[in-house]
Parts: structure tokens; C-alpha cells; sequence
């Protein structure tokens, strides 16, 4: 009987450690898109590994992604209205709805039980069921005499208390999405926020709305903490002393930075990133760099600063120091890096270097290239840290 009791303790033992070594955890995982080809890579920021490919996501020419609180799940949305639960441990996709004809992002809720998209056509806020995708609320964004008219919807951002904020192109609004009550949300709804705003961010604390603008030569904040938030203009006639180059690519607000007591911003139609104070909001500088900035992302801790440009220029990425305000190198990774994704800890960064079907990984420090993993076609690139990030 002892022997019997060791020898089932042994395959026991056995069993346990061979399960043990095919567990994972999540923390280390990100995706990056393959806009050419409907498809993700699942990788292993750690190993620098590529360890899937899924297909079948439709159209993702412009796909962003986030991530599950328990940083299993990516959920996917793509140009094409689709919305994607990508099982990021079975490498397989979950669930998948097309909710739109022409998505342009979305957001998941605080507590992780809603996940919205932003909808071009036909105007509008979708939110859904993060766990079975099924529809929750529509909310189309109506305006105009007898709300007649559907507006585009863009800068799509989750905030504390289970609230989506998100503006209207054609309205020049923001509105507010509060599910804090229940599936059926209260909205609020903010005029006077400009003519056609294009994008938005939102700061860590979720209290600080940015809406650029377009259609106008400025930006507008929104203190999210007043009730209700009044528009606020910033940054007004920035532009005013240079003629506006033409705009090849719109900046991404999305990939802003805080740092130092500062915001940096991708100018529109100028080759500057602009410094704003984070208290008076008022302008703080300009850094001069190599053409139309597209992001402009900080390195986790704050003292770097990585911009990379729209056409011709997207062949070069440049390094701003914050306390300096100074750019102190200046990369040539290869043709079209469309985005930049620091590790978690800033220790490295991943271009996505779409012409040269290609993601590179940077050391921040040394400045030197690591590896280089290849991809078809690359894009946005994301990681499962920024389950925990506000407006991510």
C-alpha cells in the first residue's frame, strides 16, 4: 500500500509540474496588428517572441485595441465595424460582431464589464457586454434641428464611474456616457467645443479632456470634475505666425505625453511638438523637430520623450530629453513606423515598421536595437499593461 501511495504521489507530482510548465501568465503579452493581411501577432514582450498569429479580424488598416481586466482578452475594433474578443491564451478568437460600417476605436469601462466603439457610419456610440459581446446601448449621436443629422464620433475615452466621454465631428460636442447606474446611460451632452474635433485624450486621473481641433487653430479642455465641464479653449492661433504645411497624416492625441508638469503634443501642420502646463494650460514651448509629428509618447518614467512623423518623414523617430526639452538622438529604424509601444517599465520600445514587414525592439537606454520580429504589414502594437490604464 506504501509503495502504491508513493508511486501515486510521484505521478501526481509529475503531472503537476508538466501542467506548471504550460501555464502562463498574461503580463508579459501584447498583440501587434497586421493591417495588410485582417490578422494579430500574439507576442512574448520578455522572450521577444512571436507565439501566434490570428486571422479572420476583417478590415484593421486602422485597428487600436484594449484589453481585459485580467489581461486575457483583447478586444479589437476595426475599420470595418468590426469588433474582435481575441483569446490571447487559446490564440484563437472568442467572439467577434460587426456592429458599424466604419469603426475609428473604443474604450472598455473601469470595472471591465462594457466595451464601446466609436462609429463613423452611421454615427455613434455602441456599447457591449465585454464578457458575450451582446449589444448593452446604442447611442447615436444626433443632432441638428429635430436631431435629424448623425454625426461621426471620434476620441472615445473611458473615465472613472463606468463613463465614456467621446466627441462629435460634425456637432463640434462631447458627450458624456454615464453607465454608473445601470445599462441605460445618462448622457451629457457639451456644445461649443469647435469646429470638427479629430481626436482626444484624456490624463491618467480621467479628470482632463483635450478635444483637437481641425476646423479651428486650437484645442479645447474639458475639467471633467465640474458639473457640467465648460469648454475651455487652449492653445488658440498657435499657428498664426507660420503659414500651416499640409497635413499628410492627422497627429494622434491618443499618443500624447505627460510629463514634468507638462503635456507634449503633436502640432497640426507644423513640425513642432507643443508643451502646454498642466495647470494653466496656458503654452509652455515648442520643440523644433524633423517633420509633422504623428505620436508624440512618453517613456513610462517621464524623462523621454519618442515622436515619429507623418509622410515623407516616417522613416525617422527622434528622442526628446524632458528635463532639457532638448532632442538628443535621432533614429532611422526604416520606411513607415506608424506606432511605438514602451514595455511596461520603459526599459524598451517596439516600433511597428510597416514597409519593411517588419517590429523592431529598442533599448531606451542604450539607444541600440535589440531584435527584429517580422510582420505583415504592422501597425498599432499594444500591450496587455494598459488593462490598468486610464483612457487606454
Amino acid at each position: 500500500m506504501k509503495r502504491l501511495l508513493l508511486a501515486l504521489l510521484v505521478s501526481l507530482t509529475a503531472i503537476a509540474a508538466q501542467a506548471a510548465d504550460t501555464l502562463r501568465g498574461t503580463g508579459d503579452l501584447g498583440i501587434v496588428i497586421e493591417r495588410g493581411s485582417g490578422s494579430l501577432l500574439i507576442v512574448d514582450t520578455t522572450k521577444h517572441e512571436t507565439l501566434a498569429r490570428v486571422e479572420g479580424l476583417g478590415d484593421v488598416s486602422h485597428a487600436s485595441a484594449v484589453f481585459s481586466r485580467d489581461e486575457r482578452y483583447a478586444y479589437v475594433f476595426g475599420r470595418d465595424g468590426g469588433l474582435t474578443k481575441v483569446d490571447l491564451l487559446t490564440q484563437r478568437i472568442a467572439a467577434r460582431v460587426v456592429q458599424g460600417g466604419n469603426s475609428i476605436g473604443g474604450a472598455i469601462s473601469d470595472d471591465g464589464t462594457l466595451v464601446a466603439v466609436s462609429n463613423y457610419e452611421p454615427g455613434g456610440v455602441k456599447v457591449f457586454d465585454s464578457a458575450t459581446l451582446d449589444l448593452v446601448a446604442d447611442i447615436p449621436a444626433a443632432y441638428g434641428e429635430g436631431n435629424a443629422s448623425l454625426s461621426k464620433t471620434i476620441g472615445l475615452v473611458d473615465v472613472p464611474g463606468r463613463k465614456f466621454v467621446f466627441s462629435l465631428w460634425d456637432a463640434g460636442e462631447t458627450w458624456i456616457a454615464d453607465f454608473s447606474e445601470g445599462d441605460t446611460p445618462k448622457i451629457t451632452r457639451i456644445a461649443g467645443i469647435g469646429a470638427n474635433p479629430y481626436d482626444a485624450l484624456v490624463d491618467s486621473s480621467g479628470r482632463t479632456y483635450i478635444a483637437g481641433l481641425f476646423g479651428e487653430d486650437g484645442l479645447t479642455l474639458l475639467d471633467l470634475w465640474q458639473d457640467p465641464p465648460t469648454p475651455r479653449r487652449i492653445l488658440q492661433h498657435y499657428r498664426k505666425d507660420d503659414p500651416a504645411l499640409p497635413v499628410y497624416k492627422m497627429p494622434h492625441l491618443e499618443g500624447w505625453t505627460h510629463a514634468e508638469g507638462l503635456f507634449f503634443l503633436p502640432a497640426i501642420g507644423a513640425h513642432e511638438v507643443l508643451l502646454v502646463d498642466d495647470r494653466t494650460f496656458e503654452e509652455a514651448g515648442r520643440i523644433a523637430v524633423h517633420g509633422q509629428p504623428v505620436f508624440a509618447m512618453s517613456r513610462p518614467d517621464g524623462r523621454q520623450v519618442w515622436v515619429n512623423f507623418a509622410p515623407p518623414d516616417n522613416d525617422t523617430v527622434q528622442i526628446i530629453d524632458v528635463p532639457s526639452r532638448q532632442i538628443v538622438a535621432t533614429l532611422k529604424p526604416g520606411p513607415a513606423v506608424l506606432h511605438m509601444e514602451f514595455a511596461p517599465r520603459g526599459h524598451e520600445v517596439w516600433l511597428s515598421v510597416r514597409d519593411a514587414d517588419e517590429v523592431q525592439v529598442w533599448n531606451t537606454r542604450t539607444l541600440e536595437k535589440v531584435v527584429t520580429l517580422p510582420a505583415v504589414k504592422p501597425s498599432g502594437i499594444f500591450f496587455t499593461a494598459r488593462a490598468h490604464r486610464t483612457g487606454l
